[in-house]
């Protein structure tokens, strides 16, 4: 299986740190952002990644990464030439991802959890796609799904809902086959002028065929000063301990 990581974006939630630097280079721990998600992948045995960013950050990340030798995976790159969200960067790992299953990551979550037996249990399955699922306290702030535990599917997912129907987080952890390269041709721009993930995956809950699985470790998506300092906090605290 291959990995994808999208690195994109313009961080403003970060601003100021973000109109010098992209997000995914600014540090967790003793390390660039980016090196977390590189890192898990290459724990669960994925050392062909690619990284989707925009024009102006490439260099940056060529520079720090090279082809992936620093880290010992194989890394390409693939430019995202405006910011069209989410399902529109995905988009363009096709040509990479082929006709294989493949793990795709938001370069600012940072968690605990192996992806391991993760991967096992969607390489296993036989259609469909699949989540990563994080209960959270405060799931205003989030796209939250509504499952069916009984069958392991997910139902509905409703991004930032005013009365949650569940304290599931959808976290920026999916995975695809090659059918979502076919269900993000189908999409329209959204209300932002964006292609939204939360529509592709729509169209696998219509099929009975978003499944599921549901982190119990920590998991931050970093992308704002709170959160950014939250995840510094918990690597030094729980995975840097020792050191």
């Amino acid at each position: 299986m291959k990995g994808v990581i999208l690195a994109g974006g313009t961080g403003t939630r970060l601003r100021p740190l973000t109109h010098i630097i992209n997000k995914h280079l600014l540090p967790v721990g003793p390390y660039p952002m980016i090196y977390w998600p590189i890192l898990k992948l290459k724990e669960a045995g994925i050392e062909e990644i690619l990284i989707i960013t925009n024009k102006e950050d490439l260099s940056s990340f060529i520079n720090l990464l090279g082809l992936g030798e620093v880290l010992d995976v194989t890394l390409t790159y693939k430019i995202q030439q405006k910011a069209g969200g989410i399902a529109e960067a995905l988009s363009l790992a096709k040509p990479f991802a082929g006709n294989e299953k493949f793990i795709v990551l938001l370069g600012d979550n940072i968690f605990q959890e192996s992806l391991g037996p993760f991967i096992a249990s969607f390489e296993n399955q036989s259609i469909g796609a699949r989540v990563l699922l994080k209960p959270v306290t405060d799931p205003m702030r989030f796209g939250i799904a509504e499952i069916d535990k009984r069958k392991k599917i997910i139902t509905s997912i409703v991004e930032k809902p005013e009365k949650p129907l569940s304290n599931y987080c959808v976290t920026g952890i999916y995975m695809y086959g090659s059918k979502v390269f076919e269900y993000i041709e189908k999409l329209t721009p959204s209300e932002r002028g964006e292609l939204e993930i939360t529509d592709v995956n729509t169209f696998y809950i219509k099929d009975n065929s978003l499944q599921y699985d549901i982190l119990t470790g920590w998991w931050v998506d970093a992308g704002t000063p709170h959160s950014l300092f939250q995840a510094n906090e918990l690597v030094y605290r729980h995975v840097l301990k020792d050191h």
